[in-house]
């Protein structure tokens, strides 16, 4: 938990709407992230403090939690917040936020067949009430222990690692205390909500049967600048006056890097110029996305009697009507 109030974190009001701490959440990521500063250890810090009091202030039971009992009534639950390095993401299950995922929990005396009924079957009740969220494992064969049960996860990655594809870890805590670091090796073009397995990896099984397995549940972290459609990347991109009227050559962001874009003579605000190939990198016999550079017309806000007298000069012999028709 960061040393500072969440909201004073996120700089809002604790009556903001949450369309209000939405805003300030990205205004500040941008800010931070470490894309746009990298090496710089203060940003890096201020973004993981903006990461963890969006995470609670974003949700309606944790930001009541969190009015009513500060950041105390977060003690215990492990690292509240969505991770932002490698060595930070922690299994969870059920929503973001939720208990990090302790197996010991799960197993108790119900999972090493002791109490109620038939051993594993027994005292079925209390031990679903424990699991909570997790998912049921399948069915037994016919004479054959039941698997271990199936766990969920919830991952946060970075938007280029998204995009990209590459390999991060998530760090569990097994039954005996022992905490493990997992690999999970992230395929390029995934999206929020996207589902990762690992096999063998949920809860063990009674009397040696198999494990059950680990769904990963990902959630995508704002990129500063870029904006993902499907699998086409868009970036915002302003122009003065000059540019858009006379035309240009231009650099734009990419994944790659900066790339040369000629803009054409008469661009108006708004209009999308296509880098084709340049957005998410192809997969699953899917083609590579485009990067759409939306143009936004920035126009000075003080100007001189002459430059005055020049646009006034300009409009006089290049007379136009743009919401001609529209309504």
């Amino acid at each position: 938990m960061p040393d500072r109030d969440y909201y004073e974190v996120l700089g809002v009001a604790r009556d903001a709407t949450a369309d209000a701490v939405k805003k300030a959440y990205r205004k500040l990521a941008r800010q931070y992230h470490p894309d746009v500063n990298p090496g710089d250890k203060g940003a890096e810090k201020s973004f993981k403090e903006v990461q963890q009091a969006y995470d609670i202030l974003s949700d309606q039971e944790k930001r009541a939690l969190y009015d009513r009992y500060g950041a105390a009534g977060f003690e215990g639950m492990g690292s509240a917040g969505p991770r932002t390095s490698a060595s930070e993401w922690t299994a969870r299950f059920g929503q973001p936020g939720q208990e990090t995922v302790d197996f010991s929990d799960f197993f108790g005396s119900f999972a090493q067949g002791g109490g109620g009924h038939g051993g594993e079957e027994g005292g079925s009740g209390l031990f679903e009430d424990l699991i909570g969220r997790m998912r049921g494992g399948g069915g037994r064969a016919a004479g054959k222990p039941r698997a271990g049960r199936d766990v969920e996860a919830h991952l946060s990655i970075p938007f280029l690692t998204a995009v990209r594809g590459g390999q991060t870890s998530i760090d569990v805590q097994r039954g005996d205390g022992k905490r493990e670091s997992l690999v999970v090796k992230v395929p390029p073009g995934v999206d929020d909500g996207s589902k990762l397995r690992l096999k063998g990896q949920g809860e063990p099984g009674p009397k040696g049967a198999p494990a059950g397995d680990m769904t990963i549940i990902l959630t995508v972290e704002p990129h500063p600048y870029f904006k993902r459609e499907d699998r086409n990347l868009l970036v915002e991109v302003p122009l003065t006056v000059a540019e858009a009227v006379l035309g240009a050559r231009i650099e734009v962001p990419s994944l790659d890097g900066m790339k040369s874009l000629t803009i054409p003579a008469g661009t108006s605000s708004g209009q999308k110029l296509r880098l084709k190939g340049q957005g998410v990198p192809g997969s699953g016999g899917k083609p590579d996305g485009d990067l759409f550079v939306v143009v936004r017309i920035v126009a000075p806000k003080n100007i001189d009697d002459e430059s005055k007298r020049l646009i006034q000069e300009f409009a006089e012999l290049n007379k136009q009507d743009p919401r001609a028709g529209l309504w």
